[in-house]
């Protein structure tokens, strides 16, 4: 099997998660609670962990809300980020209250004192600042040289990358995000030539699941097969909790990160005798909440069951109404289509 090797990118610690070198891709999400109810958002980011997430992104749009960070953070066991746009002061108290990283643009700070307090404690904290580029905020610059493209969101993290190393701060990741899948990925491309600080992976504004789960699968799966990418947010018009598990499917799809079942499923043709698009989703569904790193197969017929499905863990494959159970392409036995699902999941347990 081909093995995806991770460009050597500069190593930095989120909290208790650490991303570049050699360190996993991380899954990080953003909650869509307002920070400033402390309730909601613990339990958001607790179904966030279940889920998978790794590293979470909280708005911090006032004060109440970088307070609030205070009151989250001993509630919850992964990193929180805190995203900041333009008040330096919102920063400084995000910080105070325990942030593990903050997203924040220097450029857009203001004044360069103000970024030298914030910078200050960074240090003193040793949390890292991320960098968002977004091809609807380029730096004014940046935009008027060359237009809405991947070298104007170069260039835009460039300067203020520069605005940070001139501080001597060098505990930075980075993102360069447009909603079009290939000015995206030639941004990533650019700018991994020139930096070798971690970058944090996504579409922006992709959609809704139906279109932003494509865009998103395709964007981020042609840069984490280029080796480029420490970190991936997949950002869809939907549950936070959904971002999480396509993000992962898309790692696991590459084989850079392992976690629960994987389903594999074939097509419905004219050989299948069985409800085959219904026991897939059933056994998708009931699949989700297994730990095991196992790969279960729901097949239409014996044609495309055992055989061609002889690599997963264990699977069925549909005959007239009724299937075989089998593991690693062995038949195990043959039971009715009512029954193949109860004695699949029986079949998993005991795996």
């Amino acid at each position: 099997m081909t093995k995806i090797k991770k460009n050597q990118t500069k190593v930095v610690k989120i909290g208790n998660v650490t991303i570049g070198g050699n360190n996993p891709v991380a899954v990080q999400s953003m909650a869509n609670t307002d920070t400033r109810d402390p309730k909601s958002t613990i339990q958001q980011i607790k179904r966030l962990e279940k889920a998978g997430c790794e590293i979470v992104r909280l708005a911090v749009p006032d004060e109440k809300a970088a307070k609030s960070i205070a009151k989250i953070k001993p509630k919850v066991s992964i990193p929180i980020v805190a995203d900041i746009h333009f008040d330096y002061k919102l920063a400084l108290e995000a910080l105070k209250s325990g942030a593990d990283k903050i997203r924040i643009n220097p450029g857009n700070i203001g004044e360069q004192w103000k970024v030298k307090e914030v910078v200050k404690e960074c240090k003193k904290r040793r949390v890292p600042i991320r960098i968002g580029v977004n091809i609807g905020s380029l730096e004014p610059e940046a935009e008027k040289k060359y237009g809405r493209t991947p070298k104007a969101m170069v260039a835009s993290a460039l300067k203020n990358i520069k605005i940070l190393e001139e501080l001597n701060f060098r505990n930075i990741v980075i993102s360069l995000k447009a909603s079009d899948v290939l000015r995206t990925v030639e941004a990533y491309r650019l700018l991994s030539k020139r930096v070798n600080y971690p970058l944090h992976l996504g579409i922006t504004e992709a959609g809704t699941p139906k279109s932003g789960i494509i865009k998103s699968s395709v964007g981020l799966g042609i840069l984490l097969y280029e080796s480029i990418g420490d970190t991936v947010r997949v950002s869809l018009t939907a549950d936070p909790e959904e971002e999480v598990r396509v993000a992962w499917e898309i790692l696991k799809s590459l084989g850079l990160r392992q976690k629960g079942a994987t389903l594999i499923s074939c097509p419905t043709c004219g050989r299948t005798e069985i409800d085959l698009i219904k026991l897939a989703n059933l056994v998708e569904s009931k699949i989700t909440a297994i730990d095991k790193p196992i790969t279960v197969a729901v097949m239409g017929c014996i044609v495309n069951g055992p055989g061609e499905a002889k690599e997963a863990d264990i699977g069925i494959a549909g005959g007239k109404k009724s299937g075989v159970i089998f593991k690693k392409g062995k038949i195990l036995k043959t039971v009715p289509e009512d029954k193949l699902l109860s004695e699949l999941l029986k079949e998993i347990k005991a795996f």
